[in-house]
């Protein structure tokens, strides 16, 4: 039991069991430790003060930023028949610090093209992934995630960015890797496709018909006939037609017509 990592925290003058430290610091990442208190002797009938539910939650919080960076490959390298695909997010989230209320988070998860079976139905799946998150800036982040990209070998252009289109995303991808293909998933393609309607169209009904149109268009890999109604439209302001817009609708493209068709032809056709 004393072998156990989490028992490593007797050091701090705490000696519980493995079991009750993850549960005092699952409380007390939720609430006040005050309010802990309470839902742990509801829950488990032992009263625990709580000082000590903050000195396990502090414990596991030290244990666990010490391992943030920490960059190693969790999937097997990527062949010279295969491809890595890396998919990228940030948000923000809620603090309890005055001084910061809202502080960035990031997440990338990255899987090879053999880990995604039955791509082409419904029932698709990943059968491996490995998820890199940071709590802090995209510059800490991105030099996390390039190590663990780095990881897997020398990769040119069997690399593929799947994102939201943010600027930091983007330049970062254009700076690190020019030969990877990058692609706005088709979330956040329909997204900018509807701010780029609500500033064109004067009509709601009209703007709503077109945007369905196009987004069926997507789907069936009409991105060119997409690209063609967007610039065939008269704009009522002026920079309506972002770069933004252009340049993920054309790494759309370059997902449908290569890394989409690689995906679905050769490797499962390895299977």
């Amino acid at each position: 039991m004393k072998s156990h990592h989490y028992m490593k925290g007797q050091k701090y003058g705490f000696g519980i069991s493995p079991y009750m430290q993850e549960l005092m610091a699952y409380v007390g990442h939720f609430d006040c430790y005050g309010r802990c208190e309470e839902l742990m002797e509801k829950f488990t009938f032992v009263r625990v003060a709580p000082s000590q539910i903050y000195r396990v939650t502090d414990h596991v919080s030290a244990s666990l930023k010490s391992e943030d960076h920490k960059i190693e490959r969790t999937l097997e390298p990527v062949s010279k028949e295969n491809i890595l695909y890396v998919e990228i997010d940030g948000s923000m989230i809620q603090t309890r610090k005055n001084d910061e209320p809202w502080k960035e988070v990031k997440l990338g998860r990255l899987f090879r093209d053999v880990d995604c079976l039955n791509p082409n139905s419904d029932a698709s799946y990943l059968s491996a992934s490995q998820y890199v998150g940071h709590f802090g800036n995209h510059t800490d982040f991105c030099k996390k995630l390039g190590g663990v990209i780095e990881a897997y070998g020398e990769l040119k252009d069997r690399l593929v960015f799947i994102n939201d289109g943010a600027t930091w995303i983007r330049e970062w991808i254009t700076d690190n890797y020019p030969l990877a293909a990058s692609v706005l998933d088709y979330y956040h393609a329909t997204e900018y496709l509807y701010e780029f309607a609500e500033k064109t169209f004067c009509d709601k009904a009209q703007k709503d018909k077109w945007c369905e149109v196009q987004k069926d268009l997507l789907l069936a890999s009409g991105v060119e006939t997409v690209l063609e109604n967007i610039l065939s439209l008269p704009a009522r302001t002026s920079g309506v037609r972002s770069k933004k817009i252009y340049y993920w609708l054309q790494g759309w493209k370059l997902f449908l017509k290569i890394s989409f068709r690689y995906l679905l032809k050769k490797s499962l056709r390895k299977r």
